[in-house]
């Protein structure tokens, strides 16, 4: 039987007969890549043995047994370890660290007496060798590695050494040695050896953890269907740009912990290093009682966590006709809104002044609970006064000039107590009556005038 050619969008999955320079159901260009679907061969699936089911009831729950490594900030994004018989799948821009990151895992994992395959369809075993002895100073017997692009020689090898985690980098660059008319990274390449990697960490008799690498397009989203994110359990992106010394290890799929989390590392000749006191990490330490004008405080909640940051401004006289704006941690929009706030409701003239705009540590602040101290920090700046220690902003401010209340207060304000602040501003009525505090002091304003008058 004639077998068949077909052209499948690498983006969507939309299959068509012929190539076509752009995908009619997704709009975009050069994404078809040709297939050829063999005839009769998916019939004799029907004559595997077939698996009963079963009514819910009886069904035994489990808790899912966890695997910790030893780097703090990967073990809480992932929940609390790496579960045992899970598929995770980590994806990032080139440059930012994925095989550092997991070769790290490997070793910590191999020194607490796992064992360990680190797959590599992309570099040799001697690359893989001048990167470990560039992080560790003796590498672990338990670690074992194999370059090749052969999905079944990893299955092969697995059998063999039985390890309790399997690293695959990059799951683009493998594929299924029986399906021969599809090359590696094409669609059915990907999908088939990402169904053969979930049947070997599942396996009822030995579960496995398999973490795979997956590659990054140019609009940095994961190359390849989407099908392959809604079959892992876990997918993890790694944040940050290749010049740049701070990474983010976010969360956006966890089926067996929280979706809203991220994990901070420096990347260090060491490898990647766990921040594991983000709120000390994302302020300036200063000695003694020094302070310096255009600094304020506040606490973002990044995942489950609260974490302090400060944020720093710059005011300048402006010699040209339109000033500027500059920001490096909002969107300008944003820094715009915030300063004609201040102008109209501060009673503060901006209208000649440059004004440039950064978080401590290059951190990205995407909520509105931050508003308040972006204002008090450019306050602080052109009027040449800097705030004392110890004091926090944590409001939205209307256009108004009102303050607004923000989400999760007392779990902020408690973070703030811990690190031992002294007075911390909200909007009025925006704080429990039952909320207690040991040492940090709650001060309730209405308006923006109000807190700028405080200071």
């Amino acid at each position: 039987m004639k077998n068949k050619t077909i052209y499948i969008c690498s983006n969507c999955g939309y299959e068509s007969p012929k190539w076509q320079g752009r995908c009619m159901n997704c709009n975009e260009w050069n994404t078809f890549e040709e297939e050829v679907q063999i005839k009769g061969a998916g019939a004799k699936n029907f004559d595997r043995a077939r698996k009963d089911a079963i009514q819910l009831n009886y069904v035994k729950s489990s808790n899912s047994e966890r695997i910790r490594t030893g780097i703090k900030e990967f073990d809480r994004v992932m929940g609390g370890g790496i579960v045992r018989d899970s598929l995770t799948i980590i994806t990032a821009k080139p440059g930012a660290g994925k095989s550092t990151l997991l070769l790290q895992v490997a070793q910590d994992l191999c020194l607490r007496g796992h064992k360990v395959i680190y797959a590599s369809g992309e570099e040799s075993e001697s690359q893989i060798k001048n990167r470990s002895d560039r992080l560790f100073d003796k590498v672990s017997d338990n670690l074992w590695v194999f370059c090749d692009n052969s999905l079944n020689s990893v299955i092969y090898h697995t059998n063999q050494i039985n390890p309790d985690l399997i690293i695959l980098d990059s799951i683009q660059t493998f594929q299924v040695d029986e399906i021969r008319d599809s090359k590696a990274g094409s669609p059915t390449q990907t999908m088939e050896c990402a169904n053969e990697l979930l049947k070997l960490a599942k396996n009822p008799d030995r579960p496995r953890a398999v973490i795979i690498v997956g590659q990054m397009t140019k609009k940095d989203e994961m190359a390849g269907l989407r099908a392959l994110e809604h079959l892992v359990d876990t997918v993890l992106f790694i944040e940050g740009e290749s010049d740049e010394e701070l990474r983010g290890l976010s969360v956006t799929k966890n089926r067996f912990g929280s979706t809203w989390e991220r994990g901070f590392f420096t990347m260090t000749e060491e490898g990647m290093v766990s921040i594991d006191n983000p709120s000390q990490f994302f302020m300036t330490q200063r000695e003694g009682e020094k302070t310096v004008s255009g600094s304020a405080i506040t606490v973002i909640r990044d995942g489950s966590r609260p974490i302090i940051v400060e944020i720093e401004s710059l005011v300048s006289t402006s010699f040209l006709p339109y000033p500027s704006r500059i920001s490096e941690c909002i969107r300008k929009d944003q820094l715009n809104t915030l300063v004609s706030i201040l102008e109209q409701r501060g009673g503060i003239k901006l209208f000649d002044r440059d004004i440039v705009l950064k978080a401590t540590g290059g951190l990205k602040l995407k909520e509105q609970s931050v508003n308040l101290a972006i204002i008090m920090s450019i306050v602080s700046s052109v009027q040449n006064r800097p705030i004392s220690n110890g004091i926090a902003f944590l409001a939205d401010v209307g256009l108004t000039g009102e303050l607004k209340k923000v989400p999760s207060l007392e779990l902020r304000i408690k973070e703030l107590d811990r690190m031992g602040f002294k007075q911390v501003f909200i909007a009025k009525g925006a704080l429990p009556k039952n909320a207690k505090f040991e040492d940090v002091k709650v001060i309730e304003k209405t308006m923006l005038s109000e807190v700028i008058g405080n200071i």
